[in-house]
């Protein structure tokens, strides 16, 4: 994406309508258990505020973010859960201000970015776009939890055309976090957006194919719903086992959701 404006004007859409989920709840809301396991709203919201900083520093500061690096590297399987639980013990109103203000200057830091930018991250390096994107991601999956924990309903937007991206774009790298060899031959990607038209990656001649709606595949990249839940099919074997790993975040792969018949 050679302008990154779309993307950033689509994060900035995606945390507002969070914010309006969150912004007027009570602290027993707050409380409230997610369908993460041991994770309320509170921690989602730190969570939250604790990778916009993590991006935050990484835009500003190279070198202090490598140290961050460090500390996740030394602990990958609770880094993320402590950053949580610091957040989560603030009161809400100050989470939800940290939460505020954090996104902000993240967005005002990714728009002042030179053109060609590229920062450091847990994962490959990354550009404005997909810094921007990065965030729209984790925004909206940690949104499915707290919209999900309160019972809430929310329509789905084509911002998740972005989600959708690095969903197929973090294939590879799917493969590798579990030590997999990446398929070789390609696989087509045909998903069905909220608004009817269709939404379409990799050649069209590939022999292998994932197909469904979208909102079931960014729900299944992101690991909030087990892909048994889903209408989103794969023909190929490659493509069948692919379905099994997706992930659309960087970081060790996680347990993923079980399925509903299972719970």
């Amino acid at each position: 994406m050679s302008d990154p404006t779309v993307v950033l004007d689509d994060l900035r859409s995606e945390s507002d309508e969070l914010d309006r989920l969150v912004g007027e709840l009570s602290a027993d809301d707050w409380a409230r258990p997610t369908p993460a396991p041991r994770w309320s709203i509170a921690h989602q919201i730190a969570h939250l505020a604790w990778t916009d900083a993590a991006a935050l520093l990484a835009v500003t500061d190279a070198e202090a973010f490598a140290v961050e690096t460090e500390k996740a590297f030394a602990a990958p399987y609770s880094f993320v859960d402590e950053g949580a639980e610091q957040g989560a013990a603030q009161p809400p109103a100050e989470l939800l201000a940290r939460w505020r203000e954090g996104r902000e200057q993240l967005q005002k830091a990714l728009r002042a970015a030179p053109a060609g930018s590229r920062f450091p991250w847990y994962g490959p390096p990354m550009s404005v776009a997909s810094t921007a994107t990065g965030r729209l991601m984790e925004t909206w999956a940690h949104g499915q939890d707290i919209a999900d924990a309160l019972g809430a309903v929310r329509e789905p937007t084509d911002r998740l055309r972005h989600v959708a991206y690095i969903g197929v774009r973090a294939r590879d790298y799917a493969f590798g976090v579990r030590s997999l060899t990446p398929p070789t031959a390609p696989i087509r990607v045909e998903l069905t957006a909220p608004g009817g038209e269709m939404w379409t990656y990799g050649p069209a001649e590939a022999e292998q194919k994932v197909s469904g709606p979208a909102l079931d595949f960014c729900l299944l990249v992101t690991q909030r719903v087990h892909r048994a839940d889903l209408a989103v099919r794969a023909e190929g074997e490659d493509a069948d086992r692919w379905l099994d790993i997706a992930q659309a975040f960087a970081g060790p792969a996680g347990p993923g959701r079980a399925p509903k018949e299972a719970m």
